[in-house]
């Protein structure tokens, strides 16, 4: 069985969207599943969008969503360079669509711009250029004779005005297209770089590239490098197009939506596990009713053959509700190392972080989220007596000052402020007046905090705050109520 080999073959062009990560998922778990391999390579022969330290960003997202490469340019293993720009200073794809010429297979073409701009044309509102193979009627003596001018020029694939082509996606199945829809492609291009589509398949095919994955709107441009794999006599690899992921208003997911990067996502205060574990979704569904996977599981589990053909929705909903899981199954130090940053925005004094984050473990969805949960520990916010009031409780401001100025006396006698002596001594007081538990600590957990919603009950924030600044805080309540 030929061992199977996957290239994730991403552009330096800027953070890593998350179709691409989907994309580079899919092939490492094709891969691994198999036991096969996993290939980096860098397609950088666009260089009008090359941005300065994307390849750096490409290496970042790989290694923090445990994507790690087998092979690559850090990695050689005997199929290298794999960076296009270094495969290309050896003119072997300068060398690759000569031989097409030779075949007639592809061919030189001279046009100038102002030639193509007069080819343009406007279909259903779009405006497109099918090339007329009018360099296709030079002889070679032309040809000869502008190369040695030094004319400008490019190499195009010849594909016949007639018949068919045809080639097959696992996901897809068989495809034909009139071969007079597809226009003859630029090989290479007038700097001597080859194209994205040329140099794919010459890449794919002398590193022995077993399963392409890349999104479906490359279906359409699939059909000439069907011809390309056909013309040089090579086997073609397995196909497998990816559905399109959208928004929740099933529209393409943009850049400018703030969310579709994988660094978006982890500035957003989402952890690499839970992205991952989504992204697996976008678009595969696995054979048993189940939404949480790790990396290993997804390896063991992962079949292509589910990949649907649906556009998948990026339910954002839904990965905070995954986060929140992941970070609730987080280890306590790990979550403590993340969380810091975010503690140490709204906290400066000197408080027990461990209690504090603790309480907000599991109750959040995304990191951030951990500053409004906690920042009333730092300083008692301002707030409103009318959220003394709570029917269910059974309390308002008139016996919540009862309450306050009842319970204040016991608590400046009280010299053991921790948390379990506090809640004997606040149950206590309860017992002693006969009253419901809520109607008893709904104003004293407002007191102290300010907030409607906490990530604690009264005891654990009494314990936190320490005597002093708790009775402070039950002072300016029971000033607030008077």
């Amino acid at each position: 069985m030929t061992k199977i080999r996957t290239r994730y073959a991403p552009s330096p062009t800027g953070r890593m969207h998350v179709g691409n990560l989907r994309t580079a998922l899919y092939e490492y778990l094709i891969a691994k599943h198999e036991g096969g391999d996993f290939i980096l390579r860098i397609e950088d022969t666009d260089q009008e969008r090359l941005v300065e330290g994307a390849t750096e960003i490409i290496y970042r997202t790989l290694e923090g969503t445990g994507l790690i490469h087998d092979e690559g340019p850090d990695k050689d293993k005997g199929y290298g360079p794999y960076i296009q720009s270094e495969r290309q200073a050896t003119g072997m794809y300068l060398k690759y669509a000569k031989e097409l010429v030779h075949k007639g297979e592809a061919y030189y073409c001279f046009c100038d711009r102002e030639r193509l701009e007069s080819l343009k044309t406007e279909v259903a509102g779009k405006e497109i250029c099918m090339y007329d193979k009018h360099c296709l009627g030079l002889s070679k003596e032309q040809v000869e004779e502008n190369l040695k001018k030094g004319m400008p020029y490019v190499i195009r694939q010849n594909i016949p005005n007639e018949g068919t082509t045809t080639f097959t996606d696992d996901i897809y199945g068989e495809i034909t297209v009139d071969n007079s829809e597809l226009d003859d492609m630029i090989l290479i291009k007038s700097d001597g770089y080859p194209t994205y589509n040329f140099a794919n398949v010459v890449d794919d095919h002398l590193m022995e590239i077993t399963h392409v994955v890349r999104g479906n709107e490359y279906i359409s441009s699939s059909p000439k490098y069907q011809r390309l794999y056909d013309a040089f006599g090579w086997q073609s690899p397995i196909y497998v197009h990816l559905p399109l992921i959208t928004d929740e208003n099933h529209k393409k997911l943009s850049k400018r939506c703030g969310h579709s990067s994988y660094e978006d996502l982890i500035e957003q205060g989402f952890v690499s596990e839970a992205i991952v574990n989504f992204i697996a979704l976008l678009g595969w569904s696995p054979s048993e009713n189940r939404e949480i996977f790790t990396l290993d599981e997804l390896i063991k589990e992962f079949d292509y053959h589910h990949i649907n053909k649906a556009p998948a929705v990026f339910d954002m909903v839904k990965l905070r509700w995954m986060n929140g899981e992941y970070i609730k199954a987080m280890d306590k130090e790990k979550f403590y190392e993340m969380a810091m940053p975010y503690y140490k925005e709204v906290i400066h004094k000197e408080l027990d972080y461990r209690k504090i984050l603790d309480l907000v473990k599991t109750r959040i969805e995304v990191l951030p989220e951990i500053k409004e949960h906690i920042d009333f520990f730092e300083e008692l916010p301002e707030y409103d007596i009318e959220m003394y009031t709570h029917k269910k409780m059974k309390t308002n401001p008139e016996i919540s000052l009862q309450v306050l100025r009842e319970i204040l006396p016991i608590l400046e006698d009280t010299d053991d402020f921790t948390l379990d002596n506090l809640h004997e001594v606040c149950m206590k007081y309860i017992s002693d007046k006969g009253i419901k538990n809520g109607t008893g600590l709904w104003p004293i957990r407002t007191a102290v905090s300010g907030k409607q919603m906490t990530p604690g009950g009264a005891f654990e924030i009494m314990d936190i705050l320490g005597k002093e600044e708790t009775l402070k805080r039950i002072r300016i309540g029971i000033d607030k109520l008077s």
